[in-house]
């Protein structure tokens, strides 16, 4: 037998060491500044723009922005009559302010350190308008200021020559004609009834703002303008959403000193709670510390009503739920220096806010609730009502519980780690891949409150299966025995033990396939957990990275890229990839993925159950010639750098 030669290694030399410059960051990795290139990341290069236009409206520079989506459908037009891009040289850099925005990541007037006039703004990291540039096939910019008109063209975001005067201008403003790149993006065609619900959005944000939207697509022009502001976008969003409300009037309050806060709410008979809010004119649907703070100010206000006028709920112990259930609210923030969550800003993370919403809202909604008795006494009667809905199903499934308490607990499966707590309102079950992924979490949980279940490998594909058949499978029906409600026909939810059951899966494709199975086998047997928002996916980290003395967490490699990209550049980064959850401390597995304080939870529902019906039909189902055709018709948006082959 001869000898198998060793590998040779690469060279790896400093040539070999690329340094992306200018705007070439950007279109290597597009996903670190616009989350992706989907159609969501293709919608987002509007807002960038968007937002800048209508930043010259909350600076008080602009009362008018109109926006044209042109007949191609693929090129947008967003034209302000704000005060215009400056056009002169920039003394250091020798370039056009113009030039400058559009072509230099990270060149502004919102980092509070220039005269600007920019004392609210969505766009603080200086780097929206160059993104938006650097993604476009074609980019033109049109300034309107000092009685002149300029324009300079882009392509790719390099200039195709020097600003030019146009010549004389009565008038001011700023004009964006941009045309998505479409060897970046997937697709580069906008939609217009995304383009047309935002700006709708934005009209009650912005109650002083005219806003234009031409469709050129369908030959609609909307003129958009809403003086009533949120109060009349709370009627809306209870109107669309046929939320019948508990009381006729809505709590709406405002201030404009200091940071302006505007909030209106409403109670409905919805057994869910909905929030809108907005930082800055922009849309933040991962809430974050203003939302923290209005719901801390409901909490104390209703509580404070209750103690105020004495009323009676003997034996009932009201919870921060039992009070928000069935709210509709809006709530619209305008901070100096706001922390978004990454550069799609989905989340404020400025702690100061929550204190500032929470002091400003809860004397006011205490306020109202005293001067308005009839409203107040409806509202505090719906919440007695939830409370005591919520208590007559916990005593359901403890009665269930005292019947068999011997049974229920000896029939369990033996690899179940059980909680300590039988009340289901706070427990948990997390379903681990392996039983070393699943020693780490015995470890690192609270045994209190959280219970680990290991699954040994793939469960089976329970898609086109009877109950019956799925149960025979002892990883399925150590699963339903654990979770107490049964499954098909048997299933009952007043024997449910655990109020979140989480899927905690490695983070490859393997891990996403045992979570597809286990989605199926619940949305199949056990409908009734995900219809009633019992069913979570965990988020565990792929990466650790070192820095120092500090410890940071990734979820994956875009998530690695945005932090390494807010780190100092001579940083030192020692990195480490997780192969699986078992690789994991429990320490380090409890901080990031188990802690309620720290963890992120992916809630699992189905907006369109036809939809999600047709999804596991097309990918488990026996037919192969469904997932051919659903791989062809979606190859265009796999991303191939992440494809486990």
């Amino acid at each position: 037998m001869s000898a198998v030669p060793a590998p040779r290694l690469a060279a790896y030399r400093t040539e070999d060491i690329q340094v992306l410059e200018g705007l070439e960051p950007v279109r290597k990795r597009p996903a670190m500044y616009i989350g992706g290139v989907d159609n969501k990341g293709l919608h987002h290069l509007a807002w960038e723009i968007l937002d800048n236009a209508v930043d010259e409206y909350i600076n008080g520079f602009a009362d008018h922005v109109q926006v044209t989506l042109h007949k191609s459908g693929t090129a947008l037009t967003v034209a302000d009559n704000g005060r215009g891009i400056p056009v002169d040289i920039h003394p250091k850099h020798k370039k056009s302010g113009l030039e400058l925005v559009l072509t230099v990541l990270h060149a502004g007037g919102k980092f509070g350190e220039t005269d600007s006039g920019y004392m609210h703004s969505g766009g603080l990291h200086g780097v929206g308008a160059s993104v938006v540039n650097a993604l476009s096939k074609k980019l033109v910019a049109t300034v309107k200021r000092d009685g002149f008109e300029y324009q300079q063209s882009f392509a790719k975001g390099t200039p195709l020559g020097k600003i030019e005067k146009i010549g004389p201008f009565r008038g001011h403003g700023t004009s964006i004609y941009f045309e998505p790149d479409e060897s970046i993006f997937k697709h580069v065609k906008f939609d217009g009834d995304v383009l047309k619900a935002r700006l709708e959005d934005m009209s009650f944000i912005h109650s002083g703002l005219h806003i234009t939207y031409k469709n050129e697509v369908t030959g609609e022009t909307l003129e958009l303008a809403n003086p009533g502001g949120l109060p009349a976008f709370l009627t809306k969003l209870v109107t669309d959403a046929q939320k019948p409300s508990v009381t006729e009037a809505a709590f709406s309050a405002s201030r404009d000193t200091g940071s302006k806060i505007e909030v209106a709410l409403q109670w409905t008979e919805s057994t869910e709670e909905t929030y809108r809010s907005y930082v800055n004119g922009i849309r933040t649907p991962n809430g974050g510390t203003h939302e923290n703070g209005l719901k801390s100010a409901l909490r104390k206000a209703v509580n404070s009503y209750i103690e105020t006028h004495d009323i009676k709920v003997k034996g009932l112990k009201i919870t921060a739920e039992d009070i928000r259930e069935g709210v509709v609210a809006v709530l619209s923030v305008f901070v100096r220096e706001p922390q978004f969550e990454g550069q799609t800003k989905q989340r404020l993370n400025n702690p100061d806010v929550e204190g500032a919403v929470d002091n400003f809202v809860r004397p006011a909604l205490e306020a109202w609730l005293n001067n308005n008795k009839t409203a107040a006494d409806a509202i505090v009667g719906r919440i007695v009502l939830a409370a005591r809905a919520r208590e007559a199903s916990r005593a359901a499934v403890t009665e269930v519980k005292r019947k068999a308490p011997g049974s229920k607990r000896l029939s369990l499966p033996g690899k179940l780690a059980d909680c300590k707590s039988t009340n289901w309102e706070e427990t948990e079950l997390f379903i681990v891949e392996g039983d070393s992924a699943g020693g780490s979490a015995k470890q690192g949980r609270n045994n209190v409150t959280q219970a680990v279940l290991p699954l040994r490998g793939k469960i089976l594909n329970c898609e086109e299966q009877t109950t019956a058949k799925a149960l025979g499978n002892q990883e399925i029906a150590d699963l339903v025995t654990a979770i107490g409600t049964g499954a098909g026909e048997k299933f009952h939810y007043e024997g449910l033990r655990y109020g979140k059951i989480i899927l905690l899966m490695d983070a490859d494709s393997d891990g996403c396939h045992i979570s597809t199975l286990l989605l199926d086998f619940f949305f199949r047997h056990m409908h009734e957990l995900v219809k009633r928002g019992h069913v979570y996916i965990a988020q565990p980290p792929l990466f650790r990275l070192n820095v120092g003395k500090e410890t940071l967490w990734a979820r994956d490699d875009a998530h690695k890229a945005e932090i390494k990209a807010g780190l100092k550049a001579n940083a030192k980064v020692e990195e480490t990839r997780f192969k699986g959850l078992g690789e994991m401390d429990a320490k380090d597995l409890a901080r990031t993925t188990l802690d309620p304080k720290f963890r992120i939870l992916l809630k699992v529902d189905t907006d369109n159950p036809i939809d999600a019906d047709q999804a596991f039909m097309e990918l488990l189902g026996k037919e192969a010639e469904h997932r051919y055709k659903f791989i062809m018709e979606k190859a265009e948006h796999a991303d191939a750098d992440k494809l486990d082959v």
